[in-house]
């Protein structure tokens, strides 16, 4: 069983040559949601913070210090995170996280303004729920590993990296909706609810391998494992070996790159357009869904055709011309922005901005998984820490751009950012492993045709 919203996506762009059943994919599908309930906790306070730091007496300064509290919290936590989920595996530890996610959503509802030390509380309570996210991706990234021929791995991420889009796209309308009837806590209340329901449905359906799996067929046991890439990448690597691997590193640079343009987006996108572009509270959080609904189709879109071209012409052009031009173009749209008067306009213009970004989303995790094979999870949480100090960069530089020097220098620094990027991607080479994998890819993608007897 997989949620229904997922379904029909998968249906159509996987591979015709498929086995009998897809229980990989009820997984990916199950990630898709927790991605999403993540991202509804963590974007919740970005709409919500206004009237909590009125309530607080909060100045912006210091919720931007709550925004870079909770990154600093998930960056500092990935590779650690990531090294919990290759050893104790993705089903336990997203379980658990689910758990932790819903408590510490909901303790910020615990407070009021006549708290001593309120806002060294608060920051502790945003610093242990980023501790609690930061499993979500290198953990299923390991998921990833064990489950996903090669082949299929950019549209896996890219479904999975759409939960992000999705999540943070019904944050605005739907914490709208419960502060103006039911209060800001109302906000925080449902989202920890959705994360302690997400962590159980998991366990329940999730086995860490396909050997575990009591649904899963022979013949898709067969795909999966003939799809993998080689024994090469099944060893463990020792973190020396990943913290001096060049392509990790060039890799872990683009995706710091990638993550301080991303958090302009989840931090400061729905106060930008209320307080500098004068939209009401209703319409903010109309044109605030608009950047996160690119993004899920950004990123389902863009993993379908990595894997496309992978399938076609290797991963140089695939996974890494791909993800280079994907983020140039990024650049350009929120260069672009700046240049346009009509909010409503640059909403739409940043929102092809959100959109080109994450359609790169699917081949940094595409990589990290093909690369770290039963490291998975180290090696992607060391890449998504570096992507995280770049967000926690954006919560802070961000307002101090915008003081010093208006919040167009804000948003091309962000698009300067897109750029070094893009050319990041230039320099990663494709390792032997990943030739391997691609031949591997298109031997799935086209198997041999049996001759006909005549």
């Amino acid at each position: 069983m997989m949620p229904a919203a997922v379904a029909p996506l998968i249906d159509f762009m996987i591979p015709t040559t498929r086995p009998d059943t897809r229980v990989r994919w009820s997984l990916i599908a199950w990630l898709f949601a927790i991605s999403a309930v993540a991202y509804l906790d963590r974007v919740n306070i970005s709409i919500a913070g206004q009237f909590m730091a009125s309530e607080f007496h909060l100045t912006t300064q210091q919720l931007g210090a709550l925004f870079s509290a909770f990154v600093l919290g998930y960056a500092v936590s990935q590779a650690p995170g990531g090294w919990l989920a290759d050893r104790l595996g993705p089903r336990v530890v997203l379980a658990l996280a689910g758990v932790w996610w819903g408590l510490f959503t909901s303790a910020l509802t615990l407070f009021n303004g006549h708290v001593a030390n309120l806002l060294a509380i608060l920051i502790g309570l945003r610093f242990a729920l980023g501790i609690g996210e930061a499993v979500m991706y290198p953990a299923s990234n390991c998921v990833i590993a064990a489950w996903t021929p090669s082949a299929e791995r950019g549209l896996a991420n890219g479904l999975i990296f759409a939960g992000v889009g999705f999540g943070a796209g019904v944050t605005p309308p739907l914490i709208t909706y419960l502060m103006v009837n039911y209060g800001w806590r109302s906000s925080f209340w449902v989202c920890s609810v959705l994360g302690l329901a997400v962590g159980v449905i998991w366990y329940v359906v999730a086995r860490d391998t396909p050997a575990c799996h009591p649904r899963l067929s022979e013949s898709e046991a067969a795909f999966i494992r003939a799809g993998l890439p080689p024994a090469a990448t099944k060893i463990k690597l020792p973190w020396s070996r990943i913290l001096t691997d060049r392509n990790i590193l060039v890799v872990s640079f683009s995706y710091f790159c990638y993550g301080y343009t991303a958090y302009i987006f989840f931090s400061w996108f729905f106060i930008y357009l209320n307080t500098v572009r004068k939209l009401d509270l209703k319409s903010s959080a109309f044109y605030s869904m608009l950047p996160f609904l690119a993004m899920a189709s950004g990123s389902a879109g863009g993993g379908w055709i990595s894997d496309r071209l992978s399938r076609a012409y290797g991963k140089r052009i695939g996974r890494y011309i791909f993800a280079a031009l994907s983020l140039a173009a990024a650049g350009l749209f929120v260069a672009g922005s700046t240049q346009v008067s009509s909010a409503s306009l640059a909403s739409f213009v940043l929102a092809g901005g959100a959109g080109a970004l994450y359609l790169s989303q699917s081949s940094y995790w595409s990589f990290s998984a093909d690369i770290g094979g039963r490291s998975a999870g180290s090696v992607s949480g060391f890449m998504n820490m570096c992507s995280q100090f770049g967000g926690a960069l954006t919560a802070s530089a961000t307002p101090a751009i915008a003081s010093a020097f208006g919040w167009t220098a804000s948003f091309l620094t962000a698009a300067v950012f897109c750029i070094a990027g893009a050319c990041a991607w230039l320099l990663v080479k494709p390792q032997l492993n990943e030739i391997s994998a691609d031949s591997a890819g298109r031997a799935l993608a086209n198997p041999p045709r049996t001759p006909i007897a005549r």
